[in-house]
């Protein structure tokens, strides 16, 4: 009886070593979900970093419509689809910015914590984040109006000899408005 009691009593201090091992270990790797926070503080850099570049740019080209119209250096060839191209350079840049953002954000409430002070804000929702499926959805959506201006830009900046070419680039953009279409007709537009 007094060996029955002895291995009952040996079996629970092994179980219970076990347990705090097992506890111990799973803090450990729950703890380890906080390197996420290098992703979030480098995307948020990342968005800041191109929101400077994009609005530099947007200066550069204030500048050269002041000096265009009101300088003393002439007018500029090609002064309409410069400024336009620029800008339009800009906007991709502030998309991807934006990217970068909403992944800083998503990855930050889905792995570390709920970001309180937006949650008592009446800003827009667009930054909540409740699961990976939906982060991807946000940044697919994003991305694809990268895409979108990137290929206006391409667009602008092609001359168009024939009129097959012509056909082609009537083909893409219908191609890109179906897409957008389609893109935002499961959201209830």
């Amino acid at each position: 009886m007094k060996e029955e009691h002895t291995r009952e009593k040996h079996y629970e201090m092994d179980k219970a070593s076990s347990s705090m091992l097992e506890q111990g270990f799973e803090s450990l790797l729950w703890s380890t979900r906080f390197f996420v926070i290098l992703a979030v503080v480098f995307s948020m850099i990342g968005g800041i970093s191109l929101f400077i570049v994009a609005s530099v740019d947007v200066w550069h080209v204030a500048m050269m419509v002041f000096n265009n119209y009101f300088g003393h250096a002439g007018h500029l060839a090609n002064f309409h689809e410069k400024i336009v191209a620029e800008l339009i350079g800009a906007v991709d840049l502030y998309l991807i910015a934006i990217v970068l953002f909403i992944f800083g954000f998503g990855l930050y409430e889905l792995f570390i914590s709920q970001i309180d002070v937006a949650k008592k804000s009446a800003a827009s929702k667009i930054l909540e984040i409740h699961s990976l499926d939906e982060l991807k959805d946000k940044l697919a959506k994003v991305i694809i109006m990268v895409l979108i201006v990137g290929f206006f830009k391409r667009a602008m900046n092609t001359t168009y000899g024939s009129a097959i070419e012509m056909l082609y680039l009537s083909g893409a953009i219908l191609g890109l408005a179906l897409a957008f279409y389609f893109m935002h007709k499961g959201d209830g537009h």
